[in-house]
Order: structure tokens, then C-alpha cells, then sequence
């Protein structure tokens, strides 16, 4: 028999997400597959969880929570040996990578999915020694989302982010970066370096439209020091999608890269506070497959 192991968190979706244990249960049996169901209780629980289902050789692993136990359950995941299919239920604030795959973010909807026989291979990100599966950033903006409170996620949901990040507008700050890149490298100063790895970021699909979750390549803008009024028009680029066509941003895509700084910088993963720099990143093409419609 097939074996399949979610992996919940309980906390998720207002605490909604063990309510659909029972569905997603009777769906999988359906489908001929023996259920563990595996409750995450703290940090790195849901890594855990799928390092032990990648070892015991289970053919699906079901992430049930927010974006920081997807993050958590792929982090588990990459470089096994086996690696099981990939179902999402998206629980959480912005679930940027359920929207790159067309998952649907009702929850109810998302668990219809697993009836599906169609998988899509999808790229995986490496910064450093972690992985990722939406954007790394590196400015005052991406530092400012940290601040994001579980209570103001809750009542904003992705405008959250936005909110917080643009506070750090009226004390506009650059960096000196130095980005290296294949055979080329920028050097200067930038209020926001972005490498995303999916079109959709921070809720916002329109920010990297170039990027595919399976193009086997990182997507990176360098927004350099502008002035407040060029800001603005940068911030209108990214909303209608046209962010690399803009002469203070720097836009190039690639397999892997370097960045520095001479400044103390930390960096924003996937939303969650990353290495400061100096990082390296690089992708991981067609990494793990995951159940799509």
C-alpha cells in the first residue's frame, strides 16, 4: 500500500487547519494510501516530520499549514535521497508559493487537489545552507517585514507586509552591494535586492512575471539609490508587472550568485530572517514534484 504523512501544523488558518484532517484522510484512503498524521508542536518540527518520511520511503507528504511549515516541510525535503510527492493546503497569510502552482487558497479547494494524478516539477532555491521556494531580499524594506505581528497578519493578511515594509520609506536607506553573477558582477548602492524564484511575492503576482516555478533560474532586481519621486514610480512598476523595465533597477536571471556587502546586512527568506551576508545562492532545477490540477 501507497503511504502518505501530513504534516500540520494546528496553529494555522486561525487555528482552523486540523479541522481538515478528516477530509484530506478520507481522500487518501480513497486513493488506496496508508495515513500518518504528524502534529507539529515547534520550531523545525515539520523538517523532522519529512526528513523521517523521505527515509521510510513515503510516496506523498501533505504540508496542511502556513507558508513557514511549507517552508519547514521543503527544507526537509531537498537532497533526499527520495523525495516524495509534494501536496500543499495553503493556511497561510500569503502562501506565495500555492499561488506560482494555481493552487487554490480556499483550503477546501486546495484539498480537492488531492484527487489529482498530475504533478509539475518545480525549482528549489539553496541560500547557504537552507533552502527556499519564493524570494530572498536583501534592504530596509525586506528587514521591516520581520516586524510583522501574527495579529496583523491575521487582520491585513498580505497587505501586512506591505504596510510594515513601507514605513522604512519616510527613512529611505541604501547599501553597498556587490553582486556576482556567472561571468558578470554589479557593484553599487541599492535600497532593494530581490531574487525571486516564483512570480508571485509577497501576495503580489505582478512583481517578477518573468519568473517560472520551473525555469531553472533565480529572477533578480537591484533597485538602486533613487530619489523619493523615482521610488514611487518604481513601486507603480511593480504593480503592473513592469519592474524590470525601469532605468534604476538592474534586472538579471541566473542559475547562481554571490552578494556582499561591506555593511552588516541581514537578508529576508521566504519572509523569515535569513543569514546576514556575505550569501550565495543558487537553484536547484525540477527539484520536487508537486501535485497540481
Amino acid at each position: 500500500m501507497k503511504k502518505a504523512m501530513i504534516i500540520v501544523n494546528p496553529s494555522s488558518g486561525r487555528e482552523e487547519a486540523v479541522n481538515y484532517i478528516d477530509r484530506i484522510e478520507e481522500i487518501l484512503k480513497e486513493k488506496s494510501y496508508d495515513v500518518i498524521v504528524s502534529m507539529t508542536e515547534k520550531e523545525l518540527d515539520a523538517t523532522r516530520f519529512c526528513q523521517d518520511a523521505c527515509k521510510q520511503e513515503f510516496d506523498l507528504v501533505v504540508s496542511l499549514g502556513g507558508d513557514g511549515t511549507l517552508n519547514e516541510t521543503i527544507n526537509g525535503m531537498v537532497d533526499q535521497e527520495h523525495r516524495p510527492v509534494l501536496a500543499i493546503i495553503p493556511l497561510g497569510t500569503v502562501n506565495d508559493f500555492a499561488r506560482a502552482l494555481q493552487i487554490p487558497l480556499d483550503p477546501e479547494e486546495a484539498v480537492e487537489f488531492l484527487r489529482s494524478d498530475r504533478t509539475k516539477s518545480v525549482d528549489i532555491g539553496k541560500f547557504n545552507d537552507r533552502y527556499f521556494v519564493n524570494i530572498v531580499a536583501v534592504g530596509s524594506v525586506a528587514e521591516a517585514t520581520y516586524e510583522v505581528t501574527p495579529e496583523q497578519k491575521t487582520k491585513f493578511g498580505p497587505l501586512a507586509y506591505v504596510m510594515e515594509g513601507f514605513k522604512t520609506l519616510k527613512a529611505k536607506r541604501s547599501y553597498p552591494l556587490r553582486i556576482e553573477y556567472e561571468d558578470k558582477a554589479w557593484e553599487g548602492d541599492s535600497f532593494l535586492f530581490l531574487a525571486a524564484l516564483t512570480n508571485s511575492t509577497g501576495g503580489i503576482k505582478s512583481l517578477a512575471p518573468e519568473a517560472e516555478v520551473n525555469d531553472g533560474h533565480v529572477h533578480c532586481y537591484v533597485i538602486k539609490d533613487v530619489s523619493m519621486l523615482r521610488l514611487a514610480s518604481i513601486v507603480s512598476s511593480i504593480l503592473q508587472g513592469n519592474l524590470k523595465n525601469e532605468d534604476q533597477v538592474e534586472y538579471f536571471a541566473t542559475k547562481n550568485l554571490h552578494i556582499s556587502s561591506p555593511d552588516q546586512l541581514t537578508t529576508n527568506v521566504d519572509g523569515e530572517e535569513g543569514d546576514p551576508l556575505p550569501a550565495a545562492i543558487e537553484v536547484k532545477p525540477a527539484h520536487i514534484q508537486v501535485i497540481v490540477k
